[in-house]
This record gives C-alpha cells, sequence and structure tokens, in this order.
C-alpha cells in the first residue's frame, strides 16, 4: 500500500517534469516574433492611436496559438521539418519555392534585426560596425555548438530580456481610466486605423516562425507523449510575445502619443528620443536598449536557423544543430552565411527603414502562401486522430484566412 501511494504522490510531479522537458521551441519562437520591427510597428501604433490598439493585441493571443500549434503536431507526429513534407506532399519545385520566399524573407528579417542591435548600441555610442560585427561572430560562434538545446537556452536567456520592456511601461505611469476607454474603441471606419491593424496582424505570423518551430521540435526529438507539454509551451510563448506587445503599446500611448503623437518612430534611436523626457536615460537607453537588444537577437538567431533548416529539408543534406560541423558543413555554412550577408547589407549604407517597410511587405503577401500549405499539410499528412475537427476546424480556417487577407490587404495598401 506504502509503495503504491508513493508511486501515485510521484505520478504529478513526473508529469510536470514531462512537460517542462518540453519547453522551449514555443517560447523561443514567440519571443522572436516580437523582434525589432513588430516593436516598432507597436511603437507607431501606440503613438497613433494611444490605447485603441491594445484589445487587438489580446485578440491575437490566441491567434498565434492556433497557427503554431498545427507546426507542433506536424513535427511530434511525423518527425520531419516544414520544408520536408512540403516537399513530398507538393513535390521539389513547390518546395523549392517556399524555402527561396523563406530565405529571402529570413535575409530582410536579419538586417531588421541587425539594424535594431546597431540602433542600441548607438544610444551608449557604440559604432554599428562595432555591435553589428560582435553580435555576428557571438550568433555564428552559438550555432557552431552542436547542441540545440544549449543553442535555445542562450537564445531565451537573451530574449527575456524583451520582458523589461514591461515595468518600462509601467514607469510611463499609464492612465487606468484611459485604457479601459481604448479597450472599447476600435475605429475600423479609420482606414489610417485599418492599415496599422494589418500591419500588427501580418506581423503575427511570420513564414520563419512556421519552418523554425516544426525543425526545432524536430531537433528536440519531440514525441507523442510530449505533445501536451508542447502545446503549453506554444501557449506560454504567444502569452509572453503579447505581453511585449501591448507594453510597447500602453509606454508610447502614455507617452509621445499623448504629447507629441506625430513623431517619426522608424528607428530605435527615434523611439528612444522620444521617450528620453518621460523615462530619464535608465528608462529611455538603459531598460528600452536592453529589451530592443535581446529581442533583436533572439529573432536574428531563430531567422537564420529557420533559413537554413529550411533549405537543408528540401535540398536533403544534413541540417540538425545536433550535429558536428564536419557532418553538416552546408548547413552551418548557409547559417553563417546569413548572418554575414544580413551584417553585410547594414554596412552597405542601403536605407534600412525602407528595407525594413519592404521585408514587413514580402512576409504580408508570402501569409496566403506559407498558411496554405500549412493548413493542407495539417489535413492531408496528419495521422486521423491528430487533424483538426467539427467546429475547431472551421474557427482555424476561418482565423488564418482574416490573418491571410490581413497580410494582403497591408502588402497592397504599402505598394500601391
Amino acid at each position: 500500500m506504502r509503495v503504491l501511494f508513493q508511486s501515485q504522490s510521484k505520478q504529478p510531479f513526473r508529469r510536470l517534469i514531462t512537460i517542462l522537458a518540453t519547453f522551449g521551441p514555443g517560447v523561443i519562437v514567440m519571443l522572436a516574433n516580437t523582434d525589432a520591427g513588430c516593436i516598432i510597428t507597436a511603437a507607431q501604433s501606440g503613438a497613433q492611436w494611444g490605447y485603441a490598439m491594445v484589445l487587438p493585441q489580446i485578440i491575437l493571443i490566441p491567434i498565434v496559438y492556433l497557427v503554431q500549434e498545427i507546426t507542433v503536431r506536424l513535427g511530434i507526429a511525423t518527425g520531419k521539418g516544414h520544408g520536408d513534407l512540403i516537399r513530398e506532399r507538393f513535390g521539389r519545385k513547390w518546395a523549392i519555392f517556399s524555402v527561396s520566399t523563406l530565405f529571402l524573407s529570413a535575409i530582410g528579417a536579419l538586417v531588421t534585426e541587425f539594424s535594431g542591435i546597431a540602433g542600441v548600441g548607438e544610444l551608449f555610442g557604440i559604432s554599428p560596425h562595432y555591435s553589428v560585427s560582435v553580435a555576428t561572430i557571438v550568433l555564428v560562434l552559438m550555432g557552431l555548438t552542436g547542441s540545440y538545446k544549449r543553442v535555445e537556452r542562450i537564445g531565451i536567456a537573451m530574449g527575456l530580456f524583451e520582458l523589461l520592456l514591461v515595468p518600462a511601461a509601467l514607469m510611463a505611469h499609464p492612465s487606468g481610466k484611459q485604457l479601459v476607454q481604448g479597450l472599447g474603441t476600435l475605429p475600423l471606419d479609420n482606414p489610417n486605423y485599418v492599415f496599422l491593424l494589418a500591419a500588427n496582424v501580418g506581423a503575427v505570423i511570420m513564414p520563419w516562425m512556421i519552418f523554425y518551430q516544426q525543425s526545432a521540435v524536430v531537433d528536440r526529438k519531440l514525441g507523442r507523449q510530449h505533445l501536451r507539454g508542447a502545446r503549453i509551451d506554444t501557449a506560454v510563448g504567444s502569452l509572453l510575445t503579447q505581453i511585449v506587445m501591448i507594453a510597447v503599446v500602453v509606454m508610447i500611448a502614455a507617452t509621445i502619443g499623448r504629447h507629441d503623437p506625430g513623431k517619426a518612430l522608424d528607428t530605435v534611436a527615434q523611439i528612444s528620443q522620444g521617450l528620453l523626457p518621460f523615462l530619464g536615460a535608465t528608462g529611455a537607453k538603459v531598460i528600452f536598449g536592453l529589451g530592443m537588444l535581446g529581442a533583436s537577437f533572439v529573432a536574428a538567431l531563430v531567422v537564420s536557423l529557420a533559413g537554413a533548416w529550411g533549405i537543408g529539408e528540401v535540398a536533403g543534406f544534413k541540417h540538425s544543430v545536433n550535429h558536428k560541423v564536419k557532418d553538416a558543413k552546408w548547413f552551418y555554412l548557409i547559417y553563417t552565411a546569413a548572418h554575414v550577408g544580413g551584417a553585410i547589407l547594414v554596412f552597405s549604407g542601403i536605407n534600412l527603414v525602407n528595407l525594413a517597410v519592404d521585408t514587413e511587405v514580402m512576409n504580408a503577401l508570402l501569409l496566403p502562401i506559407v498558411l496554405s500549405f500549412l493548413l493542407v499539410l495539417e489535413a492531408k499528412v496528419l495521422p486521423k486522430e491528430w487533424r483538426m475537427t467539427g467546429v475547431y476546424k472551421y474557427i482555424v480556417w476561418s482565423i488564418s484566412t482574416i490573418v491571410m487577407l490581413f497580410g494582403v490587404y497591408m502588402g497592397i495598401k504599402v505598394i500601391f
């Protein structure tokens, strides 16, 4: 009887350990989702529309979870990455097309992240050549460690600096009354509001997120017994990423949005300079700077790995971070080249603001392709007992359609 009691008392503890052992892919990809471009978009939203942009950020929490949860099931059930499944289901040509757009998106995103790192360095008087070069070397060396878990832990540790933006929002002394009023305000009849809303919706699902999380699940060797933990991991990550976005919207709404709503907020320096009169040097430079640095660093890591994984899956060469360099030369070469290429583009003197906008437009226009592949794979590749059914299926398909339409709307609006 005592042995039976002890065995039963240990079961909840063992289940907890199993769940915690799966944590990582969902949290890191969601922290990367709140990258430099997303933070700048949130800042622009708060400046122009104040607390009226908080409710959409809350609504996006279940949306980002529902989409990314599909990648978890695909990765665990098949043991294959997203590129692998596209090649097997749709053929090599579609796989090459899909991964080509992914790599272009990844390079554009890397430039955005490196420009964010450069901007943080400039806040403290550090030359972009030095800050970006050091970041590039650190990121490349991290990828060469031969251990996915090690890379993931370091990435999450850096990404958690984003949470500093939460106390920064509290330092801005937001108005509770105005926040409640903003939650009840959705000026959908205003084209400018709808455009920024589309930018926020389009930014919540990136093509590289889908490729990354599915490949990460495979690299972590998660099995069917880990499904519950992987879902909780994704849910926690979804909550974290939107908490950061809400914090940025609230922080800017309470400061720049209240006193100078027309101020340009296209770069890290412009946001920091705008916050300086309200948060002081510590809040505007140190806290905001570290939050932006963490966001840019973890996103650069995730984006480059997603690109290298995708190409490796389609081309058929070894593509695991757990492989040694000599065993997966092409994978590590692509991973390294992505970082070096992104750094060179930052040093080239091109207009980084325009490039960041172009990248967002490209991501938005790619959403219908990426989400269509994802939904078809879920419906055709997974075992029947793992597929979506009934009301849940129609909810996910409807939400995905709305996200795709918002993405296309934003892309066309910017182009024309």
